[in-house]
């Protein structure tokens, strides 16, 4: 399977390895919006991204939901096998922001892998880790930046991805990925309406100063 080719790992592997991976590994479609994980009793097993996007997010008490990062194609989903990691628990949420195809490995398949390969162990470890960066840079914007400049940069940030300048979000969606509610992000868009940075529409969002917004969302953009 071509795909898997893609794990940085796979020429250090066995020949017996690289066929157990092969034999249990299973492509699935997800329909955007479609949950493929839900929280830390959920140990499905490893996604790898082959086409399309993921969200991995958090959700509080109160409902709030956060967005700690995402994932493109060739990423590796691993919270969503965080059992494999012995006292590692993570109650987070992954799903499809738009239709995506991923390849699924099973979580006993690739523990087995960890156990036998000091490389898979290893590359594993550094995968967490850079997950656990990304969680404690968000966790600086969230208690040091101000909501404007998040905005400012969520909205970069998606006009960089999306490679255009209008884009259809909603207020809601926005206040989900930054852990905030829609009344405050709502209040902070008109803002930036009257300073002439941005023009709300029904369900979007058009950013007319681009320059301006990037300069605003300097100190949030990673």
């Amino acid at each position: 399977m071509e795909t898997l080719t893609y794990l940085p790992f796979w020429n250090k592997l066995t020949k017996m390895q690289q066929e157990a991976l092969t034999a249990s590994a299973r492509e699935f479609t997800y329909q955007k919006g479609s949950l493929l994980h839900n929280g830390s009793l959920d140990c499905v097993g490893l996604f790898l991204v082959k086409q399309g996007q993921l969200r991995v997010f958090t959700i509080s008490e109160e409902g709030k939901e956060l967005t700690l990062y995402r994932l493109f194609e060739r990423d590796i989903c691993l919270l969503s096998a965080s059992c494999i990691i012995r006292g590692l628990q993570f109650d987070v949420m992954v799903s499809a922001e738009e239709d995506t195809k991923v390849l699924h490995i099973p979580t006993a398949v690739y523990q087995k892998l960890m156990e036998e390969s000091i490389i898979v162990a290893n590359y594993t470890n550094e995968l967490m880790a850079s997950h656990f960066s990304e969680v404690m840079w968000l966790m600086d914007q969230i208690m040091n930046k101000k909501l404007d400049t998040r905005i400012a940069a969520f909205l970069m940030e998606e006009s960089d991805l999306r490679g255009e300048t209008k884009l259809l979000l909603t207020h809601e969606q926005i206040a989900n990925h930054l852990g905030s509610v829609r009344e405050v992000v709502t209040r902070m868009l008109k803002h930036f309406q009257n300073d002439g940075l941005l023009k709300l529409g029904r369900g979007s969002i058009e950013l007319l100063d681009v320059e301006r917004l990037n300069k605003l969302a300097s100190d949030s953009l990673r």
